[in-house]
Order: C-alpha cells, then structure tokens, then sequence
C-alpha cells in the first residue's frame, strides 16, 4: 500500500463544498451523457454529493433531464411534480412501493427534487428538465399505464394490449411464477407483448415507453430462471436504449445526467463483468456515444452505514458497513486519501499505477449481510479505465427513507469478531 501513498497524495482534491466540484463541470463541458455512479444504494453522502453535482450541471451547464435507477411509472409521477403539474415532489416519491423503496423513497431524494421544481417553475414548460426512470422491473405497472391511455385516448388498439395483459394474468404479478413457467411449458408471452409493441411504437411517448418497458421486463424475467449473463445484459441494454429515447425526445442538443449504482455506471471492460459475459450501461454509453462524449463517475467509502435489506425483500435497516477488505481500493485510499476527496482521471498520457491496477473495489447491493465482507461484495477494478473520476468518503452514514427504518447497525469497529 506504502507505494500508491505518493500518488494519491498527487491526483486527490480534497472536497469541502460543492464549489469544489468545478472541475467535474469544466470536464462535462462536451459530454452528451453524464453517469454519476453509488456504491450502495443507500448512502447519505451518495445522495447528496450526486445531487450536488446534477444541479450544478443543470443550473450551470444546461443539462436536459436526470434519468435513474428507477422504474418508469413512479418515475413519471415525480416527473410530473418537477415540472409542476402536480403537487410537491414527496407525495410522489412516497408512493414508491416495489422493494427496495429506500432507493428513491428517501429524503435525500425529496431535497433534489424540490429543488428541480423550484428551478423549473420560471422556465417555458418545452424547456423544463424532467426526472424519468431507466429501468425495466415494472411489468404490470406499465400494462395497467398502457391500459388506461388507451381507453382514454386510443380505444381501437385496446384489443392487442389487453391480449398481453390476459397472457400475464395467471401469474398474479409474481414475475418468478412467470420465468419458471415458461421453463416448462410453452406459456411465454412474448408473441403477444410483441404484437403490442408493434402497435403502440407510433404512439403517445409515454406509453410507447411503457410498451418497452413490458417487453423488456418480459424478456428479463424470462433470462433471469436461467441464470447466467442474459437478464443483466437484457437490463442494461434496456437502460441505454431507454436513455437513447429519451435524448432524442428532448432533441439533438439535449444532454443526461444518469444516476445508478457503480456496478451499472463503470465501463464492464474494466472489471471482471466482462469475463462473465455481461455488460453495463456506462460501457454502452462509451460505445454509442464515444468516450469524448460521455463521463462516467464513481463513488466509494472504507466504514460507516447504510440502508439494505438482510435478505431480497427483507426489512430495510440501517446497518454498519464494516472497514474494507485488506488490499482492496477502499483501503489504499482510507491509507492515502483526505477524508472527503476528488479524483479526475488524466484524458491521457503517462498514469499512475493507483489507475492501471487491478484492485478490489468494493460494491453493496440492496441485499447486504456485512459478515461476508472478506469473500463477498467486491469487483475487480482498473480504477482509470472504469470510471473518469471517483468521489472518496472515507465515512459515509445511512441515508433517511420515506418510510419506517428498522435499525439494526453492527458496529464496524468490532468487525470481524472471533478471528
């Protein structure tokens, strides 16, 4: 560790305010798609540093729309509330209720999107930046949305969507029962969501956004019995193409900032994803874009809390995140690094080793038992080639959810006891 003291010392900015993120602003200046990453899903300091950043990048640098980690339909109800067709952003977020509603249903959420509102109430209702959802989980909240436009505005093509509808129906929203069908028996429905999409492409872009959404997820659930790469290369793809939708409809100059968790930002081809077969949304956007156009950006921290869950679906709880394994990237920097810091990769030219080697860099999902830390939740990372710049904090605290929090926190200090 002793040798990448000197040149952590030389590359880290120390970060107190947002004035400090200057830098990251005058680097995005040509950016088409800014990924702004988390290595949790649920961390204070996350939150509120990529809020920090989007609005500087929106307010200073005219940003078009933020697109997350999120399903379109709770996304499209926030959506209307930073615009100003309905209420105060927080009745929308609170409605979150898919697990792990933490993700969006939180407070740190509420402050950004306050503010977006407050920000677009002077502006023309075209030139308004929105809040829109990549992701592709909400089946059955998208067919009932494609439902109703249509009987309000299209009742001739209700035909094809209720065929989809009916095809899933047996299933009673439990997108498990559904993938295991069809591992069985021929019930796919993937004909008749075909059929549906194939009708609804020249439509309203909401519902035509839903259709997608539909197909997608029917596809994800489908891969997702078998295992492998399939359905995280079936999810991904399915970001980048909804985010390539989205800056078309906001025209040929917009530009999108995207938040998501490092394991989605971080270029595949810097980490051992790539040797599994899968790819991920900030490697797409490279490709599709070009690696001028696009800035991919990630955060890490050594100890602290965090919101998960023990187990998928389980009760969220505020939990110690234990210091990071021996070697990994999270210690270099705990080593190394001010407590708070900055790093902005060099386009070019000579780098350091901090950027060009092989380090554990550490990754907590939505499901986290701390006990693993020494075999689990870590992801072999050139540092330099899966991000542009990495934001540091050595401690970091849970973030503050929506609804009730079930506290259950180990204390990190004493992590790993008996050995």
């Amino acid at each position: 560790m002793i040798r990448y003291g000197e040149e952590v010392a030389s590359i880290a900015r120390p970060l107190h305010d947002p004035g400090d993120l200057e830098i990251l602003l005058d680097r995005a200046a040509a950016a088409t798609v800014v990924l702004i990453g988390e290595a949790t899903h649920g961390t204070h300091e996350f939150y509120t540093w990529r809020a920090a950043l989007t609005r500087r990048l929106i307010a200073e640098r005219g940003f078009s729309f933020v697109a997350v980690e999120g399903d379109w339909p709770d996304c499209e109800r926030v959506n209307a509330a930073v615009r100003g067709d309905v209420p105060d952003p927080r009745h929308a977020l609170v409605r979150y209720d898919r697990w792990p509603t933490w993700m969006w249903a939180n407070e740190e959420t509420v402050d950004f999107t306050r503010w977006l509102r407050a920000f677009n109430e002077n502006r023309a209702p075209d030139d308004r930046v929105g809040f829109h959802g990549l992701d592709v989980y909400s089946l059955w909240e998208s067919m009932r949305a494609i439902l109703v436009w249509l009987r309000e505005n299209d009742p001739d093509r209700v035909p094809a969507a209720l065929d989809a509808y009916r095809c899933f129906e047996p299933y009673n929203e439990d997108p498990n029962a559904y993938g295991w069908a069809t591992q069985f028996v021929p019930a796919s429905c993937e004909r008749a969501v075909v059929a549906m999409l194939a009708d609804l492409t020249d439509r309203d872009f909401g519902v035509w956004q839903n259709a997608e959404v539909v197909a997608g997820a029917e596809g994800y659930y489908r891969a997702m019995v078998r295992g492998g790469p399939e359905a995280w290369n079936i999810r991904d793809r399915h970001m980048d193409a909804t985010l390539d939708r989205l800056l078309r409809r906001y025209g040929p100059s917009s530009r999108a900032v995207v938040w998501a968790h490092n394991t989605h930002v971080g270029d595949a081809r810097a980490t051992d994803q790539s040797g599994y077969g899968e790819v991920t949304l900030g490697q797409l956007a490279r490709e599709r874009f070009g690696a001028d156009r696009t800035m991919l950006i990630g955060f890490g921290t050594h100890h602290g809390t965090v919101v998960a869950g023990p187990e998928w679906g389980g009760p969220m709880e505020a939990m110690g995140v234990p210091p990071a394994r021996p070697g990994s990237l999270e210690e270099v920097l705990q080593n190394a690094a001010p407590p708070a810091a900055l790093f902005v990769f060099p386009a070019d030219g000579p780098r350091p080793d901090l950027l060009t080697t092989v380090l554990p860099h550490r990754a907590i999902g939505v499901v986290y038992r701390p006990e693993r830390e020494r075999w689990a939740n870590y992801v072999p990372t050139v540092l330099g080639e899966r991000y542009d710049a990495f934001l540091w904090f050595a401690e970091t605290r849970a973030l503050r959810p929506l609804h009730t929090l079930r506290v259950n926190v180990h204390e990190p200090e004493t992590y790993p006891s008996g050995v």
